[in-house]
């Protein structure tokens, strides 16, 4: 095996085995707590500048296929894992994950202690790392941990959102033996409008299996071309990095839209439609990866069980003060998980309900998105 290396910006080194492509890469270092999903979580268009850690010690075990991708190809910088398993054995296997990472030119490292390095992350937060299969001595790599760069305060929006517009037909992924429709027959397919952040796959199987004509465009369009596209409603979608580091000129355009049509955000959606009303964003210690996080939902008293996939989130008295009023919060850290406004159809969560993968509590939220567009709700079937 070809040895590999990992440094943290803080100069600590690992040593470990090379898989996927070999080389270097560089990025900001997240730990994932999700047991499966790293095909999900590698082409999760939101990890764009971060290198991932799976705290789950084996991986792999069930090798990749191109049904549950997220995006094109996979968008993280690198990936770290405890143990790489020798065997992908499921019978939707088309590659194995070593196979996959080479075919996209993805870094990765195995064989370390996965455990430690979880727990400098928790007790110093994310920092910035390297993957490298170059024969260095320790000091070279400590010299070299110190001009790591950082991801705070760009713009990586720009790297992953489409370059033209696309309207999207596929439905949600149904196995054979499901008895369920893939896509709600309804009398009205209201127009959503999608904002390409970085969208996952499976919030667009989401909104069009709810109901929704959905159409996907790039994260820097004007006003007046969403206003061409005759909308019904607009979605703004998950993201990478900071939200801060998108320009007042291009949320200004934006912001002309959701002030016009009903509004739904999720994650970096969030983060946008806080900003655009003046609320604060701050980055997290070490920010909530992963697919067991509890959020509490505060109108109803329920808990769900979500998946997550952020660094930063948006100050409570900030939003209160900018007319939100606030709908979940997450148990762990008694951060903001969602929000609505209290006057104007906007509304938005920080966390994932499209799952892909991970607990599916919160995929309501995508029929109650279609209620509030078609006039309070849900249009009766041919069939009623």
């Amino acid at each position: 095996m070809t040895k590999a290396y990992l440094v943290l910006e803080n100069g600590t080194v690992f040593e470990g085995n090379s898989f996927g492509l070999q080389g270097t890469s560089i990025g900001e270092i997240v730990f994932n707590t999700s047991m499966s999903g790293y095909q999900e979580i590698l082409t999760d268009p939101s990890y764009k500048g971060q290198i991932v850690l799976m705290t789950y010690p084996q991986i792999g075990n069930y090798g990749v296929n191109n049904t549950d991708i997220e995006s094109k190809a996979p968008m993280s910088e690198g990936f770290i894992i405890k143990e790489l398993s020798a065997i992908a054995s499921n019978f939707r296997s088309e590659l194995t994950l070593d196979e996959y990472l080479k075919k996209h030119s993805i870094v990765g490292i195995s064989d370390i202690d996965t455990r430690y390095l979880t727990k400098i992350l928790r007790e110093h937060g994310s920092m910035m790392g390297m993957i490298t299969t170059e024969k260095n001595t320790k000091n070279e790599l400590i010299i070299k941990s110190k001009n790591l760069g950082t991801i705070v305060g760009k713009d990586l929006v720009q790297y992953v959102t489409c370059s033209t517009s696309y309207k999207w037909d596929e439905p949600l992924y149904c196995f054979d033996f499901e008895n369920r429709p893939k896509v709600k027959d309804t009398l009205k397919k209201p127009k959503v409008i999608v904002y390409d952040f970085g969208t996952k796959r499976n919030i667009l199987r989401h909104l069009y299996s709810a109901g929704f004509e959905v159409i996907v465009v790039n994260a820097y369009i004007k006003y007046e071309d969403v206003k061409k596209l005759s909308p019904d409603a607009i979605f703004l979608s998950n993201g990478p990095g900071d939200p801060r580091g998108l320009n007042n000129e291009h949320l200004m355009e934006v912001k002309k839209a959701i002030l016009e049509y009903p509004t739904f955000g999720i994650c970096f959606g969030l983060q946008i439609i806080s900003r655009i009303f003046d609320a604060e964003i701050y980055k997290l210690k070490f920010g909530h990866h992963g697919a067991n996080h509890p959020v509490k939902n505060l109108l109803t008293g329920k808990i769900e069980i979500t998946v997550q996939n952020h660094n930063y989130a948006a100050k409570e008295d900030s939003l209160l003060k900018s007319g939100f009023e606030i709908t979940h919060k997450n148990l762990n850290d008694n951060s903001i998980e969602g929000i609505k406004h209290k006057s104007l159809p906007i509304f938005a969560v920080q966390y994932h309900p499209e799952a892909s993968a991970g607990p599916h509590d919160s995929q309501y939220l995508f029929d109650e998105f279609y209620k509030i567009v078609t006039g309070g709700g849900i249009e009766k079937t041919k069939n009623n």
